[in-house]
């Protein structure tokens, strides 16, 4: 029996190992990824996938459920980081700070989604920072804390960083994933949300051979 253990065990690690390979092999530059060039600043430990998004994106919206479940179950050899932009908007500007805000006061896992449904399905407009700390406030969150988040020194240098980073990658629009700094899954491959996470693992499995190649 431990015999037969030891050999299934052996089969399982052997499977992974190919179906690693064959994920790496399976994406292609210009079909499935554009190379980012030069790449940008990214996590040396793990292997660190980038979700460029907006507030304001109903792509992003629909998104948001679906990544959310990939997330939480990657290897732990990855990590997973969203980058809000604005695209030069200020209204979307104004939404990458709540992102910001809500992340440094500690409310984002309580109103993340919360915002996405106020403004996709609630039609709620977020035209001033006053209907923003307002809306804030409503949900139960610290209002002074979120507000002195939402004005502080660094705020705009965030908001400056991710359009920075969003610029180096080339996106073309939201939501677009960058794997390793290196590598833009390329959504128009795919046929679904569901397929652009296929890619994005493709993707990663690639990141991770090149990284043991070095």
């Amino acid at each position: 029996m431990k015999q037969l253990l030891a050999l299934l065990c052996a089969a399982l690690i052997t499977s992974f190992g190919l179906t690693g390979a064959s994920l790496a092999a399976d994406a292609q530059a210009g079909r499935d990824f554009k190379p980012i060039s030069p790449p940008l600043t990214s996590a040396k430990d793990k292997i660190e996938v980038i979700e460029f998004f907006s507030y304001g994106c109903p792509h992003c919206s629909d998104f948001h459920p679906i990544i959310g479940k990939w997330a939480a179950n990657l290897p732990k050899d990855v990590s997973f980081r969203r980058v809000p932009v604005s695209f030069g908007r200020p209204e979307w500007a104004r939404l990458a700070k709540i992102f910001y805000s809500l992340e440094a006061t500690g409310d984002l896992a309580k109103l993340d989604t919360a915002v996405f449904i106020a403004l996709h399905e609630q039609r709620v407009t977020f035209k001033t920072d006053e209907a923003v700390f307002s809306w804030v406030a409503g949900r139960g969150a610290d209002a002074k804390k979120f507000t002195d988040a939402f004005n502080g020194f660094s705020m705009a240098s965030k908001v400056k960083r991710g359009d920075d980073d969003a610029t180096g990658a080339k996106i073309g629009g939201v939501p677009s994933l960058a794997v390793d700094g290196k590598y833009l899954v390329n959504n128009e491959a795919a046929s679904s949300y569901e397929d652009l996470l296929r890619i994005t693992d493709a993707v990663i499995a690639k990141a991770r051979q090149d990284r043991k190649g070095k």
